[in-house]
């Protein structure tokens, strides 16, 4: 017997990324719900080559769902994941509502899915922010040879990352630029087109942004407390694909070329790294792909066993879409949950 999924958020860049990767992937569901808001009631929506109608979840019953894809938001998480437990079914939020909780577990299959049996004291999973979830999955076989005691990341994140406004305001601002019309800034503080912005989430009062402070906090609780991490956070005019150039310093002394070699057989990751023109991935080749993609690996002469690399993904799939798809599949996979019997 499958299992029935409920998609909440489904009309969103993420919640379709989530029913086209459940299709994809051939999950083991009887049934698939696409929830959404009360204004996107009615939104088609498409799973594989079925149409779906988005449904209101105000008044959805989910006593015979198995399991919930939640992708609408921390505040509607913060109402609604509770609830949704309650009523039996396990909740996957990709929101940041719930990834700070000591009882609920933050999961990157690749790296800690041994946490997962966590979930059974709140029935909730989180998901971690997109550019922790990429660059865990290159730090994690790395620290397991060598063991990390300081990261810095800079990363170069795509506009998809704040939703699909910001990918309207992008396309229309760079149409602007070329058609010599009024450049207007709704959803970022300045105009994106053609330019970055060191500048992602909220100001906190040490002078970090949130999104650097997640980033920071995340590691730690992914893949271990010790690890010192500074982030930089940068907005940059791209559709889809976030990268990050990350400086790492190892407590043993690890090679570039050992690295390479352990990172190419590490799950989650691929290595294209040549030192030439075009020897490397950039988040356009990334779009639509699940890898994490590592590039530009190198020895770092400014410190004791350093290294340097390149890293890039697909922020709607890897970071989001496919990560919670995956820790539904570790559920599955580990026996970990069963599906309801329903009703004939």
């Amino acid at each position: 017997m499958g299992y029935k999924v409920a998609v909440v958020g489904a009309t969103g860049n993420v919640g379709r990324a989530m029913l086209e990767i459940l299709d994809e992937r051939q999950f083991p569901a009887d049934e698939v719900v696409a929830l959404a808001s009360r204004r996107s009631t009615g939104v088609d929506v498409s799973y594989g080559d079925t149409i779906l109608k988005a449904k209101a979840l105000d008044h959805y019953d989910f006593s015979d769902v198995d399991i919930c894809l939640m992708s609408a938001g921390s505040a509607v998480s913060k109402e609604w994941s509770p609830k949704i437990a309650a009523a039996g079914a396990v909740v996957i939020d990709n929101s940041s509502c719930w990834r700070y909780d000591a009882d609920v577990p933050l999961i990157v299959p690749e790296v800690n899915a041994d946490a997962v049996t966590g979930f059974r004291k709140k029935g909730i999973i989180a998901n971690p922010n997109c550019s922790t979830a990429q660059l865990v999955v290159a730090l994690k076989p790395l620290h397991d040879r060598a063991r990390i005691r300081r990261v810095v990341v800079a990363t170069y994140q795509s506009v998809s990352g704040a939703g699909k406004d910001a990918m309207d305001e992008l396309f229309a601002q760079t149409k602007a630029v070329y058609t010599a019309s009024e450049i207007e800034n709704h959803k970022f503080p300045k105009r994106i087109a053609f330019n970055l912005i060191p500048h992602i989430d909220v100001f906190m009062e040490d002078g970090y942004t949130k999104e650097e402070w997640k980033m920071m906090v995340e590691t730690k609780k992914i893949l271990d407390p010790k690890i010192k991490l500074t982030a930089t956070c940068v907005r940059v005019p791209v559709f889809i694909g976030h990268s990050e150039a990350v400086n790492i310093e190892f407590e043993e002394p690890l090679s570039a070329d050992e690295a390479r070699e352990i990172l190419r057989g590490a799950p989650g990751c691929l290595v294209v790294d040549k030192p030439e023109p075009g020897g490397y991935v950039t988040p356009y080749e990334s779009a639509g792909e699940d890898a994490t993609y590592i590039s530009r690996i190198r020895e770092d002469p400014t410190v004791d066993n350093g290294l340097v690399l390149w890293c890039v993904s697909d922020n709607l799939r890897k970071g989001a879409a496919l990560n919670t798809v995956q820790i539904a599949e570790v559920l599955i996979n580990r026996s970990l949950i069963s599906a309801k019997r329903r009703a004939a």
